[in-house]
């Protein structure tokens, strides 16, 4: 199955879910609202949304893959599903511990990260406990990181691309249960709980069709092969979270601005769609391939692959970062403008998503550049990168944010700046780390395909920028209804980069055709 199939897939249910999730956020949003409550429900996401993207989203499964799959190809299945319950019973054991110490330090805790509030503590009290309940979502998405990579080792991505839709359809009426903000924040945070056993239980029920049989019944023990993959794992898993990791530097230091957490939380509900879209599916997609092609020592597959993968992302990408940095404050006002979130909360939360929406092609070129160390286990060289991009994220947020706060201005903006600035630099590293050890040189098809994609994104640029000059017109046709004047601009952008990449040649009829007959 071709990498653009394969992501096709990915994409297709990530956008189901993320379209879920856009109408989770907004009816959220729209009842806690930003302010003091709404800060506590962010904190208590972070923990939960950190380990979904780090394992759900494929960083966990970027690291287990080779290895599961090396074994399945030179010992066959059941030493595939020996290392695979091994695996899963360590991993088990230690984020159900780790979930337990969470629970009885959890006001400690969090002054490493919502320390800014703890001179409230009503509202801080109400963080504690809404992370409390939410903490265990993190042992679910374990279980479900390693299945899902069971999974993907055979080329099956639908149930592992399908199960956060789970997480939206408990949130949802979770949402909708009251009108009280912390009645609704707590309510949520059950959500939480409950979505995490129903992925993880989908999931087992997926690899289990597979005629893959595991048990977590029995002792942990750390055999060779099991300490083979947490030796790759550890590293590889936070070498793919640095994003995440920032974002959580972020987040604390925000704390100190009551509101600002909520302000970043609409801001990065809309900068993490080409994210989740684009950049996991890709990474998941080419991990396989570049697994095999390493395996056999065949280089120019392998660059292929990675030429495929990286053009594909930017050309879906492009477009997407274009439109944050155009309309920013348009699109959060359209979207998440109503209830307790205010015209003003939606022009604070703009003001962060223009410096966040730079770094999104940064953003997604590290879950594609990733895999290509991942598919040599080599998780140690981007760990080392992603602990650079985290460094800097720490040192030059905090500078921007207390300058910024000095100055009259709003600090969070500095750390959406920060967070963007520390993933461009992870990016260069990881880039000319594999040119430099000619693990990978783009070919002139690459080059050809960005170009295209930036010259029908500037035609998309145009449509939109002209689309928002006559915005007042645009809304009399749509009954003053700011959500549909926004959903028809961002249909017409789309419409007109779809024309435009396919004039150009950023994307070919011929290619698709055959992306379909394969």
């Amino acid at each position: 199955m071709s990498v653009a199939r394969n992501t096709l897939v990915q994409s297709s249910l990530t956008l189901a879910s993320r379209v879920l999730g856009m109408v989770r956020d907004i009816l959220l949003v729209a009842t806690i609202g930003a302010g003091p409550v709404g800060d506590a429900w962010a904190t208590a996401q972070q923990f939960p949304n950190l380990f979904r993207r780090i394992f759900a989203e494929g960083a966990f499964a970027s690291a287990f893959v080779p290895t599961y799959a090396r074994t399945l190809e030179a010992e066959g299945p059941e030493a595939a599903r020996a290392v695979a319950q091994e695996a899963m019973r360590v991993l088990f054991a230690a984020t159900a511990a780790l979930t337990i110490l969470a629970q009885i330090f959890m006001p400690w805790v969090l002054l490493l990260i919502h320390g800014g509030q703890a001179d409230d503590p009503e509202h801080y009290n109400l963080a504690v406990l809404l992370t409390r309940v939410t903490m265990p979502y993190l042992t679910f998405m374990a279980l479900a990181a390693l299945l899902s990579g069971v999974l993907n080792s055979s080329e099956r991505f639908i149930l592992s691309a399908g199960v956060p839709t789970l997480l939206n359809l408990c949130l949802i009426p979770a949402a909708l249960i009251s009108d009280d903000p912390v009645t609704t924040a707590k309510a949520a945070s059950i959500a939480y709980f409950i979505a995490g056993v129903l992925q993880a239980g989908a999931l087992w029920w997926g690899v289990s069709r597979q005629k893959v049989h595991l048990s977590l019944l029995g002792l942990p023990r750390l055999t060779p092969a099991v300490k083979k993959v947490m030796m790759l794992a550890l590293p590889g898993t936070f070498a793919a979270s640095g994003t995440q990791i920032n974002i959580i530097v972020s987040q604390s230091l925000a704390s100190f601005e009551v509101g600002a957490k909520s302000w970043l939380y609409a801001a990065d509900r809309l900068y993490q769609l080409p994210l989740g879209l684009v950049g996991v599916a890709v990474g998941v997609a080419i991990l396989p391939r570049l697994s095999r092609a390493a395996r056999a020592l065949d280089d120019d597959s392998s660059r292929a692959t990675m030429d495929e993968g990286i053009g594909l992302a930017m050309a879906l990408t492009l477009p997407a970062a274009a439109s944050l940095l155009i309309a920013p404050v348009f699109l959060i006002d359209a979207f998440f403008a109503r209830g307790e979130f205010t015209t003003f909360d939606a022009l604070q939360s703009g003001n962060a998503l223009f410096h966040f929406a730079w770094g999104v092609p940064a953003f997604v070129l590290i879950k594609v550049l990733a895999p290509a160390f991942f598919a040599r286990e080599d998780t140690k060289t981007p760990m080392r990168y992603a602990l650079v991009s985290v460094f800097i994220n720490t040192v030059l947020g905090a500078g921007l944010f207390f300058w910024m706060k000095a100055n009259g201005m709003q600090g969070f903006v500095g750390l959406a700046i920060a967070t963007s600035v520390a993933a461009w630099v992870n990016v260069t590293l990881l880039w000319t780390t594999l040119v430099r050890r000619d693990w990978y040189r783009p070919g002139p098809k690459l080059a050809s395909g960005v170009i295209r994609a930036l010259l029908a994104t500037a035609a998309m640029a145009a449509v939109v920028l002209y689309l928002l000059r006559i915005l007042p017109s645009v809304e009399t046709h749509l009954y003053g209804s700011k959500a549909l004047s926004a959903g028809v601009i961002v249909l017409a952008g789309g419409v007109t980069y779809a024309v435009a990449a396919l004039i150009t040649g950023a994307v070919r009829i011929s290619d698709i055709r055959r992306t379909m007959r394969r």
